[in-house]
């Protein structure tokens, strides 16, 4: 017996995006994951499921956050004559719409993730302090099953990582077979899809990646607190060394918020060797109320920061070996900040009596490179006068008590 994991066609374009049930005062469901933990679920009211992006309407389609599969009438029937006793149907109502919609739940949960023909599997482990996730996967690359553990199930989730949700081959025939819009296979049975000599290296990389996160992790602690719910991937891939773009949010005394880079001392993920990258990683730090952090625009001077250092050698060299200003593009900066030509200025490298300059990590030493936004005029200033000029503006920085701390409302020190 073949399996498939059927997930979501986010490839069509023009499609509409639901957002997660809705009760009949227009309240979120208080568990929109429950849909997905391969159990039966009690819902004693009739559901709404708005619409948060509007467009062709798709017979499959999964909830914005709890991933709950919502599916047309006439693909629930389907469930039903062929799995019986593996769903739940559940009649919502899509707003705006009299087609008749059902929330889908798969109602067995099984334990057949096969680890060794998968080609990478993380656990959660007690380190991680989540308790309630020990033992669980924290992350599944390639899946594949082991169909001898399936018995006769046709639909289920896998134990452990259920968002994944299997159905069997005569199941995604008919699904084909009634044109059914919006869904997406990927078979999970198999050979496995990588090598001996793969999986050996992605083991290596995993045990790279594990443990530069921790010592990294564990210097943020040391410089506020750190939001555990704040890990912002801006880019997979890039020129970064381990292709990784991370930002962490620290919250620090008296109201302030540190950005950093994660990423630009990772390992190079094509040496496949221990190393501290590039040997940096940048911070901003701000007293400015920032609202959405991943949107805001000290964020954006980072990430176009970084992408400066990773994409140039000699601007790293600089950075690392000691101060150096440079202009970034200003689109969606706010307005103070903006130079005739539409640019920004910073500073990068300027010392703080609150940061520490450096850190260890197992490989090597590590730089931490304050980024400091400079007013028009002072980067004017900079320019004009040289390293003088910079030295003086870092002088007046002190003296007036703003030191490495970024504002984009503030009056220039010149």
């Amino acid at each position: 017996m073949r399996y498939f994991k059927l997930s979501d066609d986010m490839s069509r374009q023009g499609r509409w995006l639901l957002g997660d049930p809705t009760d009949s005062q227009g309240q979120e469901v208080d568990d929109p994951w429950q849909f997905k933990a391969g159990c039966p679920v009690a819902i004693e009211e009739r559901l709404k499921i708005p619409i948060y992006h509007p467009g062709s309407s798709l017979d499959f389609t999964l909830t914005d956050v709890g991933g709950a599969p919502v599916v047309h009438k006439r693909v629930a029937s389907i469930f039903a004559e062929l799995a019986p006793d593996d769903v739940q149907v559940i009649p919502v109502d899509v707003d705006g719409l009299i087609e008749p919609y059902c929330i889908l739940v798969a109602t067995r949960l099984i334990r057949c993730i096969d680890d060794n023909a998968s080609e990478e599997v993380r656990y959660w482990k007690p380190e991680d302090d989540r308790p309630d996730k020990v033992g669980k996967y924290r992350a599944v690359y390639g899946m594949r099953i082991d169909p001898t553990k399936v018995g006769d199930a046709k639909i289920f989730r896998t134990w452990g990582w259920t968002v994944a949700l299997i159905v069997s081959e005569d199941i995604k025939d008919a699904l084909e077979r009634a044109g059914v819009t919006g869904c997406q296979f990927k078979e999970v049975t198999g050979p496995s899809a990588i090598s001996p000599q793969e999986r050996e290296r992605n083991r290596k990389l995993l045990a790279l990646r594990d443990e530069t996160d921790v010592a990294r992790e564990a210097f943020w602690r040391t410089l506020g607190t750190l939001d555990e719910e704040a890990i912002i991937p801006i880019v997979v891939g890039g020129g970064w060394p381990a292709r990784r773009q991370v930002w962490r949010v620290i919250h620090r005394p008296e109201g302030r918020i540190l950005l950093v880079t994660d990423g630009l001392s990772d390992f190079f993920v094509d040496r496949v060797e221990p190393s501290v990258g590039f040997g940096l990683e940048l911070a901003l730090e701000t007293n400015e109320p920032l609202g959405d952090v991943e949107k805001s625009w000290p964020l954006q001077i980072l990430e176009r920061v970084g992408n400066e250092i990773a994409e140039h050698e000699g601007v790293r060299e600089k950075v690392k070996a000691g101060f150096l200003s440079m202009e970034v593009s200003g689109q969606g900066m706010p307005e103070p900040l903006l130079t005739k030509e539409g640019r920004v200025g910073v500073l990068l490298g300027m010392e703080s009596s609150t940061l520490p300059g450096c850190f260890t990590m197992p490989a090597g030493e590590v730089r931490l490179v304050t980024v400091k936004v400079l007013m028009p005029v002072e980067l004017a200033y900079l320019l004009e006068h040289g390293k003088r000029g910079r030295e003086e503006l870092v002088r007046r920085f002190c003296q007036e008590g703003q030191a490495h701390v970024s504002r984009a409302w503030r009056q220039p020190v010149v």
